[in-house]
Order: structure tokens, then sequence, then C-alpha cells
């Protein structure tokens, strides 16, 4: 689950299985010994639910709700540096339809910026992106 900066020192992440704030220091170390730990976790089995603040998240809807912010946020990552990065058409279809489960008009202009209007027929990959916002 990616990071968000936020005032001071500290900024948003997941560790020990919980969402919550963290010291601001080397933060691809910090990416990298949280992701290795989250892929401990699950290679271990993971439990069926999770604390995000202090509420419980059944695991699959976080690991639906991680991979639409992995796959989106690294479109966007790809973007920004100039290349193409599709996203594949099964896999774009699947992560609509969580987006769409999650994603409310209460993180609009918050989380997410209002949905870009494209054709009922556009591909997966263009229907997931401008749902969140995102211009093609």
């Amino acid at each position: 689950m990616p990071s968000r900066r936020l005032p001071g020192r500290a900024y948003e992440g997941l560790t020990g299985g919980r969402i919550g704030l963290l010291p601001h220091a080397d933060r691809v170390c910090g990416f990298r010994t949280r992701a290795c730990a989250v892929l401990g976790a699950w290679a271990a089995g993971p439990p069926e639910e999770v604390l995000v603040g202090e509420r419980p998240l059944d695991v699959r809807v976080m690991a639906a709700v991680g991979a639409v912010e992995i796959t989106v946020h690294g479109w966007d990552v790809a973007r920004a540096c100039g290349r193409q990065w599709p996203i594949p058409e099964g896999l774009a279809a699947e992560l609509l339809s969580v987006a769409q489960c999650v994603v409310g008009e209460e993180g609009r202009g918050v989380r997410f910026a209002e949905p870009v209007a494209v054709p009922s027929r556009a591909r997966p990959e263009t229907r997931l992106l401008a749902f969140l916002g995102r211009h093609l």
C-alpha cells in the first residue's frame, strides 16, 4: 500500500499488519522492509482479518484494494517517466469492479479526482483509469 506524506516527519503506511503513521526516514528502505514483512506474513498463511486503524478488514478486501493501488500507481509512475505501461485487460476488468465497490463519492476530491468520461465500450484499462480520475 503506498504511503502518503503528512505534515511533519511522519507518513502514512502499512507495518505489522496495521496502517498508521510511521517516522519519516529512508522511505525506500522502509517500504522494502514492510513489503518483505507483508510478503512473509502472506506466505505464512494470511489471517482472516487485519486491522486498519482500529477497524478489522477482511484480508481479501485488503489484498484487492492493494492490487488496485499498486496497479494504478504503477501506471502513474510509468506515465510520469514517459513510458507506456498497459494494464492487462483481465486484470483491469477485475480491478475496475473492486474500485467501483470501494471508491465512493465521499473519497472524491480527497483521494481521487472526479471520474473522466469515456465511451462505455472503452477497454477495461481505460475505464479503470478514467473511473479513478486519470486523464489518458
